[in-house]
């Protein structure tokens, strides 16, 4: 499991400095999304990627690799966004947002650690198919969640299906890396 430790923080690494990237070229303009918007965003992307994975052909150059860097960062700014509200105005400057990031990041990595030790790795033999469907699994329930305002019965709430999706797309960054 150090291997997959040792993966997982590449890849946060890798989309952690494409989100300070941005945040120096928009500042913190996302603050103003809400939730819905967020998962729309996330959707968008996933949508593309399985259209992608089922045609095999993309117009556009940015590749699937890019999009579950765009999953797994809109993931995270949805963490944020829950924790802190949404704004009106963009309110973090670029240390204030990374410290943020990083802290989601870290929950996210306990939380795959934690579910990794159970599932013994199992991932490892999934599909990047297999991880598109889930992530647009856990998306279909946090609309459906927001649409009945936040209630649910007995399920978990919005943030566990965010933290689902940024691990299910570290999975399948590590397995585009690896290919």
């Amino acid at each position: 499991m150090s291997k997959t430790s040792q993966q997982y923080d590449q890849v946060i690494k890798t989309c952690s400095e494409l989100f300070e990237k941005k945040m120096k070229d928009y500042g913190s303009a996302w603050r103003i999304l809400r939730l819905p918007s967020l998962t729309d965003q996330i959707f968008i992307k996933a949508q593309r990627i399985r259209s992608i994975e089922n045609n095999g052909i993309q117009r556009v150059d940015e590749g699937v690799y890019a999009e579950f860097i765009g999953i797994l960062n809109y993931s995270i700014i949805a963490l944020i966004q829950l924790d802190k509200g949404v704004a009106e105005q963009p309110d973090l400057n670029v240390a204030q947002a990374l410290e943020s990031y990083m802290h989601f990041a870290k929950e996210s990595k306990e939380l795959m650690e934690a579910k990794n030790h159970d599932y013994g790795e199992a991932w490892r033999e999934m599909r990047v198919s297999s991880l598109t469907d889930l992530i647009l699994q856990k998306l279909l329930r946090v609309k459906q969640i927001e649409d009945n305002k936040g209630k649910t019965v007995v399920s978990e709430g919005i943030d566990a299906n965010y933290y689902d999706m940024v691990n299910y797309a570290v999975f399948a960054l590590i397995h585009l890396e690896n290919q």
